[in-house]
């Protein structure tokens, strides 16, 4: 990466707040690549997602549409209006029926409705050890039991400071070790607008006991 995009990178993958997300969807955000992360799109095509997927943290819906594209039944919330009505826009031009709701992913019990799967790519390494425990609390509350989350985030094996969190493969067990069961973590490859190599991630595969 050149020296430009690096200054660039702590504002753009530091953003908190929702109306800093919101905000970014003026322009491209680093991880909005226009299709599925390859390692969610596997998923899909070996037959892994099933049921009422949610596709959570969904920025402009590429995995809720993946999914709506096999058939099954996709909703995406994000806290960002912006990235919402673009993934209606993409719904529509697709031709695919798909769900997109503005709502924070801290309050999916007050959502209401449950899951057979769970796609996460990108959320959980923007939250902090608080808000890490209130997600997987109200994961656990939106996912019927024996149901699937499957999270794409930020690994430590990633050079540099620049960047969201960094989440190591012992703090994801920690995270899902209570009612949960870890039952694969692989390293793999986040795609991302500023680096053809990516950047390195983990994949996670975590069923609700």
């Amino acid at each position: 990466m050149d020296t430009e995009q690096r200054a660039e990178e702590p504002a753009t993958f530091r953003a908190r707040r929702a109306e800093d997300f919101d905000a970014l969807y003026a322009g491209t955000p680093p991880w909005d690549i226009g299709r599925p992360q390859p390692a969610l799109l596997r998923l899909g095509e070996a037959g892994l997602l099933r049921g009422r997927v949610l596709d959570v943290g969904c920025g402009t819906g590429e995995h809720a549409l993946m999914a709506a594209s096999l058939g099954l039944d996709a909703t995406g919330i994000d806290a960002a209006p912006a990235a919402i009505d673009l993934a209606k826009r993409k719904a529509e031009a697709r031709g695919l029926r798909a769900r997109f709701i503005v709502w924070d992913a801290l309050q999916l019990p007050a959502l209401g409705e449950r899951y057979d799967t769970v796609l996460d790519s990108g959320l959980f390494h923007v939250f902090d050890d608080g808000d890490r425990a209130g997600f997987v609390a109200g994961l656990r509350a939106a996912l019927q039991p024996g149901s699937r989350y499957h999270l794409l985030c930020f690994s430590e094996r990633q050079p540099g400071d620049w960047g969201p969190r960094r989440v190591r493969q012992e703090e994801i067990r920690a995270s899902f070790a209570d009612g949960w069961r870890v039952e694969s973590v692989e390293p793999v490859t986040i795609d991302v607008t500023i680096s053809p190599e990516g950047v390195h991630g983990w994949l996670a595969s975590i069923s609700r006991t």
